[in-house]
């Protein structure tokens, strides 16, 4: 909650990118809605994988306190980065969404869970498990420098970062 008690996730991207279009970044559009939240925000956690979703795995396991895992997919579209399990324990962890520059599968689940989930598609086939990856470092997805701490803001307009909360 801001301090009027205004949900951060109830603001609206395009209003934001009018009062505060110098400190936004706002990610190329060809992410679609695929979780049970069409509007999310929360500060953001990085990954940066590549057909492999181990260390997806591992940070949605952990205390999420609200935030949005944002995962550089490389924009693979060769497997699945996330499904039903990992996205269930998002929820049962706190987190408040994912963006996956990559793809997702289990849809019909995942639009049934308290999660915002925004990838560039779906895919049957799971990933490969080695581990291998980059987390809680600055990564590129999509046209915006994504860096661990800014604040991430998506609704049915798109998705934008900004260095700190400005709702």
């Amino acid at each position: 909650m801001s301090a009027d008690g205004a949900d951060p996730a109830d603001v609206r991207t395009a209003d934001l990118c009018d009062a505060h279009a110098d400190r936004v970044q706002v990610l190329r559009p060809g992410l679609a809605s695929f979780g049970g939240r069409r509007r999310f925000a929360g500060e953001v956690r990085t990954l940066q994988v590549f057909e492999d979703n181990v260390l997806v795995k591992q940070a949605l396991a952990e205390p999420g306190h609200g935030a949005v895992l944002v995962v550089d997919g490389g924009g693979s579209r060769r497997c699945a980065l996330l499904g039903d399990v990992l996205a269930a324990s998002a929820v049962a962890n706190g987190w408040t969404g994912v963006v996956v520059a990559g793809c997702v599968r289990d849809g019909a689940v995942l639009a049934t869970l308290d999660l915002g989930v925004l990838a560039l598609g779906t895919h049957p086939m799971r990933s490969v498990k080695r581990g291998a990856g980059v987390r809680d470092e600055p990564i590129e997805v999509l046209g915006a420098r994504v860096v661990p701490g800014m604040w991430l803001y998506a609704d049915e307009d798109g998705v934008l970062v900004s260095d700190a909360r400005i709702d």
